[in-house]
């Protein structure tokens, strides 16, 4: 029978005994069991770091807060009932004002006010405006009745001139009273035809230098009732195009008074800013006022005096052809 006495034996699992000579093999590598366990710890241990991970990149803020207290439970603890909240109050409030004197009503702005309270150059400025388009439409308005008047007598006199009138009849009629610029054409080839017969009839040699008289003395006589019909008309085209511009130097002068206003008050309410936004605007307001007419009426003007122009000139053409005949006429009596 054998013998047991220094043999030991473990017990591994319910159907196995494993001498204690095999133990080291357990240990050692040889055994299965301490393999398992650590492998089952390692796996909750990279549960863990996967869960840890997922709140991080989830909710970062979370794990920066502070453990919230509890609320006091003791007996120094008090509970108090809020009311229902207050609904907002429906009567006019006064509102006081802060940070300087305060500033003109928004309802009492008119133009009179705002001239009155404006800096010094942006009244210049108003004035300048006021007066170039006062002076512009006395122009318009002189000029308006000026070629009215052209464009009648012009009609009367070539109704005279087409009836069938001696030329000399017509001289005599009109030379006594020239006051438009056809009669005037009219009257200064008249002279200078009466010029070359002073001395009898010319030679025929002396017939083209005649012609060139007659047609120059036309040509300078339009040239100068052009000047005057035209006269007046320059100021309005400067007022059309420099207006905008004087009222747009008022309105950067004012606003630049504005923001000074506002710095030196610390204030930025409506009732400190509207009066100088007002002022600076207002100046703008008046260059245009006075260029928008000067422009329109400019254009209108131009126009008509040149059409007035053009029918002197062909009028000057119909009369150097006239006279011309006549004296091929009289060359060749």
């Amino acid at each position: 029978m054998p013998k047991f006495g220094h043999v030991r034996m473990r017990r591994v699992d319910s159907a196995q005994s494993v001498p204690c000579d095999e133990t080291p093999s357990l240990f050692f590598g040889g055994g299965r069991g301490l393999s398992m366990n650590s492998a089952k710890a390692a796996f909750r241990i990279a549960a863990v770091a996967i869960l840890f991970v997922q709140l991080l990149l989830g909710n970062p803020a979370a794990l920066a807060q502070s453990t919230p207290r509890a609320a006091p439970a003791g007996p120094d603890a008090q509970s108090e009932q809020l009311g229902a909240p207050q609904a907002a109050p429906t009567a006019p409030v006064d509102v006081v004002q802060t940070g300087g004197p305060p500033g003109p009503s928004i309802n009492g702005i008119s133009v009179y006010s705002v001239f009155l309270r404006a800096d010094p150059i942006v009244k210049a400025v108003m004035t300048i405006l006021a007066l170039a388009s006062l002076w512009s439409w006395a122009i318009i308005f002189n000029k308006w009745i000026a070629l009215s008047s052209l464009r009648r007598s012009a009609d009367k006199f070539e109704k005279s001139f087409w009836s069938g009138a001696s030329l000399d009849d017509l001289y005599q009629q009109f030379s006594s009273r020239i006051d438009h610029p056809m009669v005037a054409v009219f009257a200064s080839a008249i002279r200078e035809w009466r010029r070359a017969f002073e001395a009898g009839p010319p030679r025929e040699s002396l017939l083209a230098s005649i012609r060139e008289r007659i047609d120059r003395s036309m040509s300078v006589t339009i040239q100068r009732e052009a000047q005057g019909i035209e006269r007046q008309l320059g100021f309005l085209a400067t007022v059309g195009a420099t207006a905008p511009f004087v009222g747009l130097f008022g309105t950067v002068w004012g606003i630049m008074n504005s923001f000074s206003a506002i710095a030196a008050r610390h204030d930025t309410t409506l009732a400190v800013v509207a009066p100088g936004i007002a002022e600076a605007l207002f100046a703008t307001a008046m260059g245009l006022l006075a260029a928008i007419p000067a422009v329109v009426f400019y254009n209108k003007f131009v126009n008509d005096v040149g059409r007035y122009i053009g029918r002197l000139e062909s009028f000057a053409d119909e009369f150097s052809a006239i006279l011309s005949r006549q004296l091929d006429e009289k060359a060749a009596a």
